[in-house]
């Protein structure tokens, strides 16, 4: 490969405000609140992809949407099939996120190889780079459906999940322009896949800590989701005497108290109850039937195992004592995946190249990787972020913090050697 700096090169400076303003505007596609809301297969999703594609282009790929609705950019020796590495994130957020939480994952790669491009820096390899459709799962009871369309682990059922609206997957896809019976051949074939990087913030507070800008992750935790729906029954709230009901958010908010002791006491282990919902929802209605969330999180899984069990024998006694019915539903679960350690080793000598200082550091949420690394190895590195503060309005990076991580980036692509 070559590396002469030419004059159009960005300077130490530029990528930093460069990356901001580029996040700043994709902010503006969002629904209409706080923060940003973009959601998969949405009209603010289906607006941002323009802007993506322009980054693309600028960094010498080529765009396409893929049956699975993300946003593929190629070059041109991906494009003849030789062997490509992939880097990307996702274009979701949650409702009322941050700017940056996924987005920063699909701008920087793409500024990292625009800047290569300027200084006519040739890559020896194929190179993608995925802005995915779906990683959050809020508007569908599933989630990582982008990643896994490319690992090649999307399942049918996933296709009919339906969002609160009634809107099946696969519903959404085809009104977005897709075509969700090509999604199997969206795969990518592991031997021709180098391995996968995404750039995320931290979501927590540890590179702050230290005075970091950067850190690499050394394996991402394991997730699980469970949907659970307590039936009792309604009644008028003035006549039906107290001990005569069988109310189920009484009994949801007793559970949510036990679940919340259950984390509070088990190391290791986080957890959740993220979304409720009550029927009839009614101010002189005795409810009759709860929905809710669980999102049980840790590095281990016989500690997840655990604390599920212990959960659910709580669930189970307020249940029964109350006169409820319970069905606890598994929506989701993913066991924890360890980044590839020669991965991890190039981040570091990118790091040092760049002057850098980073940690090795594991990762407490889960991201895009839990799926790709059913295809091929992957890597991750984090980004300082303001307070450790994330799924917020004010989630914040620096034009220093991200201009490093760049530079980090762009030291890596020149030195990869895939093992």
């Amino acid at each position: 490969m070559t590396n002469t700096v030419a004059h159009t090169a960005f300077n130490q400076s530029e990528l930093g405000r460069a990356l901001i303003d580029r996040l700043d505007e994709a902010a503006q596609y969002s629904e209409p609140g706080p923060g940003v809301t973009r959601l998969f297969c949405s009209q603010a999703h289906r607006q941002v992809l323009p802007l993506i594609g322009r980054w693309m282009e600028q960094a010498g790929l080529t765009p396409q949407l893929d049956a699975a609705g993300n946003l593929v950019g190629r070059c041109p020796k991906a494009q003849a099939g030789e062997k490509t590495f992939i880097m990307g994130s996702h274009q979701d957020s949650v409702i009322e996120g941050g700017k940056y939480d996924g987005m920063l994952g699909v701008a920087l790669p793409l500024l990292a190889l625009e800047a290569l491009k300027r200084e006519d820096v040739t890559l020896p390899f194929g190179v993608e780079v995925v802005a995915f459709g779906d990683e959050e799962g809020v508007r569908f009871p599933t989630t990582l459906v982008g990643s896994k369309a490319l690992a090649g682990s999307v399942t049918p059922d996933q296709l009919e999940a339906q969002d609160a609206e009634g809107i099946s997957l696969r519903e959404a896809l085809i009104a977005f322009g897709c075509t969700p019976e090509d999604i199997p051949a969206t795969a990518r074939e592991p031997a021709n896949t180098l391995g996968f990087l995404e750039v995320h913030i931290e979501q927590g507070p540890i590179l702050e800590q230290r005075d970091h800008a950067v850190g690499i992750v050394t394996a991402l935790t394991g997730i699980e989701r469970h949907k659970v729906t307590l039936s009792g029954k309604a009644g008028h709230a003035g006549t039906t005497p107290m001990n005569m009901r069988h109310d189920a958010l009484v009994g949801a908010a007793e559970m949510v108290l036990a679940i919340d002791s259950v984390l509070q006491n088990t190391d290791e282990l986080v957890g959740v109850v993220g979304r409720l919902d009550v029927h009839p929802n009614a101010v002189n209605v005795i409810p009759a039937q709860v929905t809710f969330t669980i999102e049980l999180r840790s590095p281990k899984a016989t500690i997840r195992q655990q604390g599920r069990d212990v959960v659910t024998a709580a669930l189970t006694e307020v249940a029964t004592r109350r006169g409820l019915a319970l069905n606890i539903e598994n929506t989701y679960s993913a066991d924890a995946v360890a980044c590839a350690d020669w991965m991890m080793t190039a981040l570091e000598q990118a790091c040092t190249q760049v002057s850098q200082p980073a940690e090795r550091m594991f990762s407490g949420a889960g991201h895009d990787g839990l799926a790709m690394q059913a295809l091929t190895d992957i890597g991750m590195l984090f980004v300082r972020c303001k307070d450790g503060l994330s799924h917020h309005p004010d989630e914040a990076i620096t034009a220093e913090d991200g201009e490093a991580a760049t530079r980090v980036i762009m030291a890596f692509l020149q030195q990869l050697k895939h093992p």
